[in-house]
């Protein structure tokens, strides 16, 4: 493992029990689960388990997870199941700092019917916000993420789904950066949850979506009757139990080494300013907003030290607008231009920590002097 890498909020690598897992399934488990014969009814039964063991690890009913291709598939399937089921002039309520996935499904389904939730400078849903919300007539449904991507902010989902189910008012939670950081305790009473393995150390194009008991007409993918009538198309047995056993090795760790490096970087550069730092978030992620220059300066810099970070969500990057996330905490656009995401993993040790202080370090020496004309001393790097 790459120990200088330090954007695991966009992905990770595979777990090793993961790795065994999928060359396992892809051995002995490969065949059809919807075919007739024996061997593959026992591919069926090994995804069978695979689903009440998740589920037992969610608390939810095994008939409620429905394995899919990844949260963005999921978080497009929850809105549109809510534009085709719920009244037609019905309202939805959304924070404005959620995935893409979801900020352009709710935009494309509900055009002219969302209700942005307010959040805080530290992208915290606002006190107050979503009974204000539910007050509201003809709010149907609320989406509110269990953790922010970018700035690793925790939200308080689990008292917006207890509001919601007193309510009667459907809840998605997009838990994403939740799942394989933080205890799952809890998180099955949230109506609709979708999360992908590829964020805690599973394979890309696997996931899950948890639906409610009372949602019959939810459908991912029309055309068979795979996933309990849910989603049409043959299984990818080998990915889900790969996620299974990458979900089962992740660890919660506590934020000692996190807030170790803040107060190293800090007072290594002036300057720096920690996004969210007034509230509770992951213990993996660190949002910084750096002195000066602009955040593809500073990763440039810091990938020619060996050191690879992110200035936020990897699906946005390469966009020339700032992020919407800091935008709706309020940040102005410089400074939305100048922050770094750092996200690290299980395996991220203090040692590898404070090279990445040292690497800031040298990397703001360096852009300082390029700034003054000596270029090469940035292009020689590596």
């Amino acid at each position: 493992m790459n120990l200088r890498y330090f954007d695991h909020n966009a992905t990770t690598p595979m777990a090793p029990a993961a790795k065994l897992a999928w060359l396992g399934a892809v051995d002995d488990h490969w065949m059809n689960p919807s075919s007739p014969y024996r061997n593959a009814a026992a591919v069926k039964v090994r995804l069978e388990s695979a689903r009440e063991e998740l589920a037992d690890l969610l608390q939810v009913t095994p008939g409620r997870v429905v394995f899919c291709s990844g949260a963005t598939e999921a978080n497009n399937a929850v809105f549109r199941s809510w534009a085709e089921n719920l009244p037609e002039e019905a309202s939805i309520a959304v924070s404005p700092t959620e995935h893409s996935s979801v900020i352009e499904a709710a935009k494309t389904y509900f055009k002219g019917r969302i209700i942005w939730l307010p959040v805080d400078t530290d992208g915290v849903l606002e006190e107050g916000a979503i009974e204000k919300a539910l007050s509201m007539p003809g709010v149907a449904a609320v989406s509110l993420m269990a953790a922010n991507n970018e700035s690793g902010v925790l939200q308080p989902w689990s008292t917006v789904a207890n509001r919601c189910k007193e309510a009667g008012v459907a809840y998605h939670c997009d838990a994403s950066q939740w799942v394989g950081k933080m205890p799952l305790f809890g998180l099955g009473q949230s109506g609709y949850v979708t999360a992908c393995a590829h964020k805690f150390g599973g394979p890309k194009g696997v996931g899950f979506i948890v639906l409610p008991d009372r949602d019959n007409s939810c459908r991912l993918l029309l055309g068979g009757d795979q996933e309990l009538g849910r989603r049409a198309g043959t299984e990818d047995v080998a990915g889900v139990l790969s996620m299974l056993a990458a979900l089962k090795e992740s660890k919660l760790q506590s934020c000692e080494a996190r807030d170790r490096f803040i107060a190293t970087a800090c007072g290594s550069i002036d300057g720096i300013e920690v996004v969210g730092r007034d509230s509770s978030r992951l213990w993996n992620t660190v949002s910084l907003i750096m002195p000066e220059y602009q955040s593809v300066r500073w990763i440039r810099a810091l990938e020619k030290l060996g050191f690879l970070v992110s200035s936020g969500s990897a699906c946005s990057t390469g966009g020339s607008n700032a992020s919407h996330v800091l935008l709706a905490m309020g940040m102005d656009a410089a400074k939305a231009g100048r922050v770094l995401r750092i996200s690290a993993w299980h395996q991220t040790t203090p040692e590898c920590w404070q090279a990445l202080v040292d690497a800031l370090a040298e990397a703001y020496r360096l852009l300082q002097v390029d700034s003054f004309g000596d270029s090469t001393r940035v292009i020689s790097l590596g």
